[in-house]
């Protein structure tokens, strides 16, 4: 309940404040969504199959979300930032397909 009472007030929040992210981010910032639902899908799953922890959700979901930014950022600087960006996604998305097919399973059964 406070976690849900939390994400409403950070929308709330968002929605009034209008942060602005500057233009030197904007590059990192689907990344690092693509990492933080990575986290968030990894979560779930855990929290069915009862081996959810805090701990282990906080660590993971800053860590997924630096190490994916870190990534694009050194492809920046050695010139294949996108190439890594598309890479980063790529195996991200099928952490999450997968992630997603376990929880599908561990909802309905099959």
């Amino acid at each position: 309940m406070i976690a849900l009472l939390g994400l409403v007030l950070g929308v709330l929040l968002g929605l009034w404040l209008e942060p602005s992210l500057p233009t030197a981010l904007q590059p990192y910032l689907p990344i690092a969504i693509v990492a933080a639902l990575d986290a968030l899908f990894g979560a779930l799953r855990a929290y069915l199959e009862g081996t959810f922890t805090d701990k282990v959700f906080v660590v993971s979901f800053i860590s997924n979300v630096l190490i994916a930014a870190m990534i694009v950022w050194v492809g920046d600087l050695i010139g294949v930032g996108s190439q890594l960006s598309t890479a980063v996604v790529v195996v991200l998305g099928i952490r999450i397909f997968t992630n997603s097919a376990a929880i599908r399973r561990a909802l309905i059964h099959a």
